[in-house]
């Protein structure tokens, strides 16, 4: 046994020992094993209880947790917990997801520091199989730092978005929306990744404000002369824009037709600098008019001529679809200045001028052009402009809008995003097109529909404010960009057609009987088509499957997929958006590969879907809760989930969202180690409220001395603020965590990486001591003395005016922590907690018991039930010292309770009820008097304060009031004397104050307490403060007698003043008692 624990046995009877400071790495690990060995934490779907399902949201095996996941996984488990003890049958299905770009990016960086290799220097399943290394030590780290921080995940169910049964359930789920025309091919402007070289669905681009300028550049205006040639005609259109790097691409400038003075200049042409094209004047009502005195930015920055970019702006792609302008593509995949990725008319170009751009990044594009601009006089100003930017939410970097081919899912079609908003709970979205709720959130639709499911109107948000943002973003929705270019992921399942030699190389007769073998595979539901040209004309060959995209089913089909590829075709070589696989997450960790999974002999998806509740953060409501709803919707016409849970965000020091990628994470397992699992756990759950952020100030700990410490911080390329990579404290150089994440600096034996801490957890880590402490020595008290079984009555004869009123206390805790993890507020349930346990049973109950408790089997109980609760209701957020002390309470006091609680036991408390109020009976009368008892003495240890009396000194007190009442309140319960460390010398209506004593007013009680004043310096003290009092006095009923503000100031306000008045006349009546006494 670890110097934690000890069982002896003194005279027939078993004690605990505890030691006398708890260590949380000596009982962490060995109650892990203790709930592993029975697998507390599984669930099977035949288990008894209601079903309460939880599907972590997964986190990616770019790299280890940080606190943020600590954060998350900590609620949940709080919620699972909760709910496992109060009957339910409980099931956490853990899992990790694949994260094709950042997975795929960190990788690479990886390779390249090592091996100095580029992806591309791999064939493909090679580099995969790198990829898949690192995704099998990533992923046995988050397990590990899941299972340490205490998370009960049924590890039995632990799955990956790229196992098998997850890729079936994607491969299905692709081949049905392709089948059922919600998936296509398309090519349009995409948000495109330069560093990654991917593209991004547009809830994958963070908007970042940035500075800039605007560049305001002459284009020359020509007109064609009687031999057709362009001449200048001495006339500019000078046009505004804040990316001078894209102007190779323009097409045509516009111009609004209600600008007057520039409209004239519709249907002109310029000729585009440095390119050397003739491009139109166009009339469009999208461009700002300039106007210097508007409050709108841009309007204040216009020049009244707009660049249109076809390809490279998302708007002028608009203007450009409007007016059939041509589209020039100037940048390559990596960003640089590129010819050969669309740069249609090159040939027609200035090609002498372009030549030195060729290359160039766009940065340097950037500078290049304004330089040459300056040179030939045509840059008429630049100003600067703070304006939103988007980045990519993984390398950070900023998005270009690039055309492209890809694959979109339509997520616009009522089937789908449709489908989300008529999923809204009724008070949280008031109507909906076509449809309106009506009261007691019955649906109703004015078309006369009924509603498709019983999910309509079963999804409701806490806090219900992102209700809003998640129908804003259906309202607004767009389709999808599902394909990434890239080879980590699941892989698009279409064929193309690419190879015409193959067909070349077939027979007729070979050629119609493949394709009709193709034809039969469609019928026999295999294989799906879009576009399909295909035809034979008698004997000769006339085949075109260029337009064809064929969709294989199954990726065990190796018939289909060998016939393709000897028609000709090729697999599509991009994959799938991770969010694709994991908008399927509660569905194919359940088991869901296809409709034939809904059948009733898979239990675990007919048992947990929908689940329960889905812990999340605000920034993924678009990236992945909306799409989890449309799809479960879609393919098992029900919800994911019933709840959906929005945290607060983990931000560092400086505000900044803690990331992986960013390198400013906190590791879990560094709090775990300076301050224990369920001091980390207990200070996030108390920090989640439900309107605000978390910060947290993170300090560094020197591995040479283990002292802590202030790091240095540097501003890093993103702009972000990061620890430096290298530290050096008093006992040498070290490693941050930022220097490990980011690969700038490497750990080693003279410059260890060192571990992070913050000082915030140190709430959580006094209150873990207060109970181990607490818990220790009551079970000393309860194992001596007189002893009873239990469970007593609460009213029994042998509890008094203390016990009654902790009693009091305990019922309510118990229903304020059930509401509050009801309704998901966490911070008011462990604030619940903690000034239960820590004030009224430890500051009070404890110590008002401490005198009589050895002889009163009675109060024994009591107090044993309060600690049996306590550790009950404090179990969901601090797991590991509450099962550790339910071991030594069973032991010290097996036979527990109080008629009227309901808490069934069990050996595990994990595994134990939650305590419940069946039919208690709750003295009140006690607690009336036992809170004007606490009031008295709380007076009492103030004066103590304030006269700096010493705590274990005695003073003398007398009290003058109502003697019954000054009886009921101090004297029968027999322990106000120890509780306040005083003498109670005198009580009564007739008691005077002593000339020596300070005083206190409480309610209709003055206190004394003797021997603190001189009387001089109190008189002195008394006159200042009654002229104060006699100020106010004048002047609220100056107040009050000004007719003009009784009559029209607001009621509550002149109440207020009335209020005030009373108040210092009773205070003044009371100084001039006491100046009169002196």
């Amino acid at each position: 046994m670890s110097e934690n624990q000890d069982v002896t046995q003194e005279e027939g009877r078993a004690e605990f020992e505890l030691a006398s400071q708890y260590r949380p790495e000596e009982v962490e690990g060995s109650v892990m094993a203790k709930w592993d060995a029975v697998k507390a934490w599984h669930a099977e779907p035949g288990d008894e209880g209601e079903a309460y399902g939880v599907v972590i949201p997964p986190p990616n095996v770019t790299a280890a947790l940080h606190l943020g996941h600590a954060l998350n996984n900590t609620l949940q488990d709080v919620l699972v917990r909760y709910n496992r003890m109060m009957g339910k049958n409980a099931m956490w299905m853990p899992g990790t997801d694949h994260a094709g770009i950042a997975t795929q990016t960190v990788v690479e960086k990886r390779v390249m520091a090592e091996e100095g290799k580029k992806r591309t220097d791999f064939e493909r399943d090679e580099f995969v199989g790198k990829i898949q290394a690192w995704k099998d030590e990533y992923e046995g780290v988050i397990s590990e730092q899941l299972k340490v921080m205490g998370s009960s995940c049924d590890w039995d169910r632990q799955r990956f978005t790229m196992d098998e049964q997850c890729a079936k359930a994607v491969r299905e789920a692709f081949y049905k929306l392709f089948k059922d025309d919600l998936i296509y091919r398309g090519k349009r402007l995409v948000n495109w990744d330069p560093a990654t070289q991917t593209a991004l669905a547009d809830d994958e681009v963070e908007m970042k404000d940035v500075d800039g300028n605007f560049w305001y550049m002459k284009y020359p205006v020509v007109k064609q002369n009687e031999s057709d040639e362009w001449e200048e005609t001495g006339e500019f259109a000078t046009v505004a824009t804040t990316r001078p790097e894209t102007m190779l691409g323009d097409t045509a400038v516009a111009v609004n037709p209600k600008d007057e003075p520039r409209a004239k200049f519709i249907g002109m042409h310029v000729k585009l600098p440095i390119v050397g094209r003739i491009i139109p004047v166009v009339g469009d009502d999208y461009v700002v008019i300039p106007d210097a005195d508007s409050d709108d930015a841009k309007a204040k920055m216009a020049s009244g001529f707009l660049k249109v970019t076809p390809a490279h702006d998302t708007n002028d792609w608009e203007i450009g679809l409007r007016h059939e302008l041509a589209v020039v593509n100037v940048l390559g995949p990596d960003g640089a200045i590129s010819k050969d990725h669309g740069w249609e008319d090159w040939d027609e170009c200035s090609i002498q001028e372009l030549d030195p751009v060729l290359g160039l990044s766009r940065e340097e594009a950037r500078k290049w052009i304004v330089r040459w601009f300056k040179e030939k006089e045509l840059m008429e100003d630049i100003k600067p402009y703070r304006h939103a930017v988007g980045h990519s939410y993984r390398s950070h970097v900023a998005v270009e809008p690039w055309l492209s081919d890809q694959w979109y899912v339509k997520v616009a079609d009522d089937r789908l995003a449709g489908a989300a908003l008529r999923a809204m709970e009724g008070e949280q979205r008031q109507e909906l097109d076509g449809c309106v709720w009506k009261s007691g959130d019955s649906f109703a639709c004015k078309d006369g529909r009924a509603p498709q499911g019983d999910w309509e109107g079963g999804l409701t948000f806490f806090p219900n404010r992102y209700a809003k943002t998640f129908q804003m973003w259906h309202e607004n929705i767009r389709d999808w960009c599902i394909s990434r270019q890239l080879w980590w992921g699941h892989r698009i399942p279409v064929w193309s057609f690419k190879n015409d030699e193959k067909i070349d190389s077939r027979s007729d007769e070979q050629l119609k009987l493949m394709l009709e073998t193709l034809v039969g595979m469609r019928n026999e539901d295999r294989i799906a088509l879009q576009h399909n040209q295909t035809e034979m004309k008698g004997q000769q060959r006339q085949v075109d499957l260029s337009a064809s995209y064929i969709c294989v089913r199954s990726e065990d089909d190796e018939a289909a997929m060998q016939l393709l590829e000897d028609l000709g075709f090729e697999q599509d070589p991009d994959v799938l958006d991770t969010w694709f696989s994991s908008a399927l997450w509660p569905m194919s960790t359940m088991g869901w590969v296809n409709d034939r999974a809904l059948d009733a002999a898979n239990e675990v998806l007919q048992k947990w879907n929908p689940t329960s509740v889905l812990s999340t953060a605000r920034e993924i409501i678009t990236l992945w809760v909306s799409r989890m709803v449309m799809f479960n919707v879609y393919f098992m016409n029900r919800l994911p989930f019933k709840h959906v849970f929005i945290h607060a965000m983990i931000q560092d020091g400086h505000g900044q969202k803690m990331s992986k990628s960013l390198g400013n994470g906190v590791d879990p397992l560094d709090i775990i180690h300076s301050h224990g699992a369920d001091a980390m756990r207990f200070t996030l759950t108390s920090m989640t409220t439900q309107t605000q952020d978390v910060r947290m100030p993170v300090d560094m700990v020197d591995p040479h001395t283990g002292e802590t410490f202030t790091p240095k911080y540097i501003t890093a390329s993103g702009g972000h603020k990061v620890a430096a990579p290298e530290q050096e404290f008093k006992g040498g150089k070290m490693i941050s965590s930022y220097g490990v994440a980011s690969g700038v600096a490497k750990p080693s034996e003279e410059a260890p990486a060192a571990r992070n801490t913050s000082e915030k957890f140190d709430y959580g880590q006094r209150f873990a001591n207060k109970l181990w402490n607490a818990v220790r020595f009551s079970l000393g008290n309860l194992s001596e003395g007189e002893q009873v079984e239990g469970p007593v009555e609460p009213m029994d004869e042998k509890l008094g005016l203390a016990d009654r009123w902790i009693i009091g206390r305990l019922a309510k805790v118990m229903e304020a922590s059930s509401k509050a993890l009801k309704n998901y507020e966490f911070s008011v349930y462990t604030q619940d907690l903690y000034d239960f346990f820590w004030r009224d049973l430890c500051d009070w109950y404890i110590e008002a018991v401490k005198p009589t408790i050895k002889d009163n089997g009675a109060q024994k109980q009591v107090l044993a039930t309060c600690i049996d609760v306590s550790l009950r209701l404090l179990h969901p957020s601090m797991p590991f010292v509450t099962e550790k002390l339910w071991e030594a309470l069973n032991v010290t006091m097996p036979k527990r309770g109080i008629v009227g609680i309901d808490a069934k036991g069990n050996e595990l408390l994990m595994k134990a009820a939650w305590p419940k109020v069946n039919v208690l009976h709750v003295d009140e009368h006690a607690g009336e008097i036992f809170d004007k008892m606490q009031t008295v003495i709380g007076a009492i240890r103030e004066v103590r304060t304030t006269y700096k009396v010493a705590p274990r000194q005695e003073v003398e007190v007398s009290v003058k009031g109502p003697k019954h009442s000054i009886e009921r309140v101090l004297v029968d319960g027999g322990f106000a004397e120890a509780l306040a460390n005083m003498k109670l010398v005198a009580f009564g209506d007739d008691v005077e104050k002593p000339a020596d004593a300070a005083s206190a007013t409480m309610g209709e009680f003055e206190i004394y307490v003797h021997g603190l004043i001189d009387a001089e310096l109190e008189r002195e003290r008394l006159e200042k403060r009654k002229g104060d009092l006699e100020k106010s006095v004048g002047a609220l009923n100056g107040r009050l007698s000004n007719s003009n503000y009784v009559d029209k100031a607001p009621a509550h306000l002149v109440q207020q003043t009335r209020d005030q008045l009373a108040d210092a006349e009773k205070e003044l009546a009371n100084i001039v008692s006491q100046l009169e006494a002196l």
